[in-house]
């Protein structure tokens, strides 16, 4: 990939590079456009031809040269300039091309990381202001409490008595919902409007919250000037967030903006309503639950400074700011900073290097920190912050460990798991019970011969769910009919083996008729506002039960839930994957520490089939801490990560034997662009742990080295002639660098 250099190009040379959305690991040179005289910046869209026929794609100006591969004869002009001026700065378009290269994807696929869809697709940047709703000249003249019978209403028309204006993003965060302005607007008390922000400062609404010594002291060492990397590595309720927003408003008092990146989507209406209630200003957010219009105009507010804060997933670390003052990854050890598909890149890495480059702090906080982040901190490359304890008068939660062996099991819950539950409801408290597998049961099978309901197209059991009844693949979504016999020997004795949530939610429900059980996983909460109204239940403090997958172990405050259970706390115990163990505990550690965050003692029970294991002992006893130097000290004898590089060459085919060859193929080229004393090693290929998906057969290579300039040149040059070899015309091939998933 040729690397972009920022030169202005010289008035002779009227040849462009451009990054033109396609397969190609390579930019395609252009004739300036005609009757256009001013210089191209890198960084500018263009619309340029492309392929056969009258085709045009919009592309981006990389760079400039003199010459070109292609006879000049044969190269076609721009057909359309839409920028004048680049829509991202310098150094982040820089930041750009350095993962795309690093990351070893084409770059002009790359360029859906870097822009709204409606701005790839050549649309304009929205203008200035936001839509909204004002009241009409009736709405204005109600009294406070004319809607007192529709609360939500209610709400919305004292809302917007009080402020006079509100942006339907704002009132999105605050849960009044599309139906909710509708039926006002119906009614004739409100009307749409576009609202400009009148300024972009910061007026604190609601105080701070008294700080502890240690958070004090966190806060008093992140500079707000000049780049640093802080690893904030703070207990489950030991109050991350509330140094995150100090130092923050910290920033926008200096005139400069905040980018906070949260894992995934769950997580961005809780932190962007906490933002919200502590800041007068506007806060942008930014994830795939937005409409491209809202997008895009959240895009253009952080471009521009509009908005002082920024909320996004992992994508809005390609976000522009006007002013960067400060970059938050929180939860930084979560896997959905990662890009599993396309463009791979790791977006809590990028966060660290865009901080280097733009000079400005960057802030990691997780109670689980990644042994990335733990060892770059123990080698001095990050400032390394701890909270050890929890805020005010909570303190952390009393573990056990409940050994399943041998006894009789109600559903998969132990006598001793349902008996705590019914002392914490009956004392007034709420539990939370963690099983991370959605459905009713995981697989169907047959009493009399042993057939198991397996998917066709993937190796993995169908999963039963309820309501209606229906087995379901959760990789491929294959939904064949429910058998009423078996296929194998025509019995009708099908029986179902082990438990999901919505087993576990009717199984709770028997023993606890009197109390309600929420159950929160991806299935019941598909529907708008169905996540937000069951929270809204919790927060009352009734006593209840929680039943739910990984959705309810991040990022959540529930001040009454005094007992946590896990039902299975086996996984990754013994999985081929070397980050299993981590995954395993950070998941265990941030779904225990949803107990006792309040007033109220905690307890976290574990059920586990291997309660003597070395690896649940030393969690339960001693922590995080030292269950993280264990692996840490394990990972430095064998040279993985962090104490050494890799990437996954993966492939995938009809059949086995295609995938297979392509990757021998592959390794034969690698080995023989290496010196006999090379660095770099290749182990397979292999199967991957799931060796068949979606009909296809997936294998892997797995490219290791010591050092990323051993590996990086090798990837390079490996990929460029996989490209070009034909036999890589017989498969689907992709490169995963530092990969997070060894499936």
């Amino acid at each position: 990939m040729t690397k972009n250099t920022q030169q202005q190009p010289a008035p002779v040379a009227n040849l462009y590079q451009v990054a033109i959305p396609s397969p190609l690991r390579k930019q395609f040179d252009y004739l300036a456009p005609a009757d256009y005289h001013d210089t191209l910046l890198p960084g500018c869209r263009v619309r340029a031809p492309f392929g056969i026929g009258n085709r045009s794609l919009v592309g981006i100006i990389v760079g400039c040269t003199s010459s070109s591969s292609v006879p000049r004869s044969r190269l076609k002009a721009i057909s359309e300039v839409i920028d004048a001026e680049p829509l991202i700065p310098e150094t982040l378009f820089n930041l750009f091309l350095w993962a795309a290269a690093y990351y070893q994807h084409p770059i002009g696929e790359a360029l859906a990381a870097v822009f709204p869809s409606l701005l790839r697709q050549g649309e304009a940047a929205p203008g200035p202001g936001e839509p909204g709703w004002v009241l009409t000249t009736h709405g204005k003249g109600l009294p406070e409490t004319a809607l007192k019978n529709a609360p939500r209403q209610q709400q919305l028309l004292n809302l917007l008595q009080n402020q006079g204006e509100a942006t339907t993003a704002h009132l999105k965060s605050l849960g009044i919902t599309s139906a909710i302005t509708r039926q006002l607007e119906q009614k004739g008390l409100i009307a749409p409007t576009t609202v400009i922000q009148a300024s972009t400062a910061a007026k604190p609404l609601e105080a701070p919250l008294q700080l502890t010594p240690e958070q004090q002291q966190a806060i008093d060492k992140v500079t707000t000037e000049g780049f640093q990397c802080s690893l904030l590595h703070g207990e489950t309720g030991s109050g991350k967030t509330e140094v995150y927003l100090q130092i923050i408003q910290r920033i926008i008092e200096q005139g400069r903006q905040a980018l906070v990146l949260v894992p995934e989507i769950s997580l961005t209406p809780q932190t962007l309503k906490r933002f919200s209630n502590r800041f007068g200003c506007t806060i942008a957010a930014l994830h795939s639950g937005l409409t491209n219009r809202e997008r895009a105009l959240a895009w253009e507010q952080a471009r521009t400074g509009t908005a002082p804060i920024v909320i996004g997933t992992r994508s809005a670390i390609f976000t522009p700011l006007a002013q960067p003052g400060i970059i938050i990854a929180d939860e930084e050890h979560d896997n959905s900073f990662k890009q599993r598909d396309g463009f791979r890149y790791n977006a809590r890495d990028l966060a660290v290097l865009r901080g280097q480059r733009e000079n400005i702090p960057v802030v990691l906080g997780s109670a689980t920190p990644s042994l990335e982040s733990l060892h770059n901190s123990r080698q001095n490359r990050y400032q390394y912050l701890r909270l050890s304890q929890r805020a005010g008068n909570a303190r952390q939660p009393d573990w056990s460990v409940i050994d399943i062996r041998r006894q009789t099991l109600q559903q998969g819950m132990s006598e001793q798991l349902l008996s705590a539950i019914g002392k914490t409801l009956k004392a007034g408290n709420q539990a939370m019970v963690f099983l991370n597998r959605r459905g009713f049961a995981p697989a169907l099978r047959c009493r009399d011969c042993g057939w198991i309901a397996n998917c066709h197209r993937c190796d993995a059991h169908l999963t039963f769910h309820r309501n209606p009844d229906r087995t379901i693949c959760h990789h491929c979504e294959h939904n064949p009919p429910l058998p009423a016999t078996c296929p194998a020997c025509r019995s009708n004795r099908l029986t179902l083996l082990g438990q999901g949530t919505a087993r576990a939610e009717e199984t709770l429900q028997q023993c606890f008729p009197n109390f309600p059980v929420l159950r929160i996983d991806r299935d019941s909460t598909r529907k708008k506002q169905a996540m937000a109204n069951m929270l809204d239940q919790v927060s009352t403090g009734q006593p209840c039960v929680l039943v739910g997958t990984q959705m309810l172990a991040k990022g959540h405050h529930f001040p009454d839930v005094t007992l946590v259970a896990i039902v299975d706390a086996d996984a990754g115990l013994f999985s081929p994957d070397f980050r299993a163990p981590e995954k395993m505990a950070q998941l265990i550690l941030q779904v225990a520490g949803r107990a006792g965050r309040g007033s109220k003692p905690g307890q976290v029970l574990l059920q586990s089939h291997h309660a003597d294991h070395p690896f649940l002992e030393l969690l339960s006893t001693r922590g995080y801490s030292a269950f993280s130097e264990q692996l840490l000290t394990e990972r430095s004898l064998t040279g993985l990560p962090p104490f050494g590089y890799m990437a996954l060459l993966k492939a995938e085919a009809r059949s086995p034997a295609t995938s297979e060859a392509f990757l021998n193929f592959a390794r034969q080229t690698a080995e023989s662009f290496q010196p006999d004393d090379a660095q770099a090693t290749c182990l397979g290929p292999l199967p991957a742990p799931m060796e068949k998906r979606r009909g296809r057969f997936r294998y892997q290579l797995t490219l290791a080295a010591v050092e990323r300039k051993t590996l990086q040149p090798l990837l390079s040059r490996l990929c460029l002639y996989l490209e070009q070899a034909p036999i890589s015309r017989t498969v689907r091939w992709a490169i995963d660098v530092d990969p997070q998933d060894m499936s």
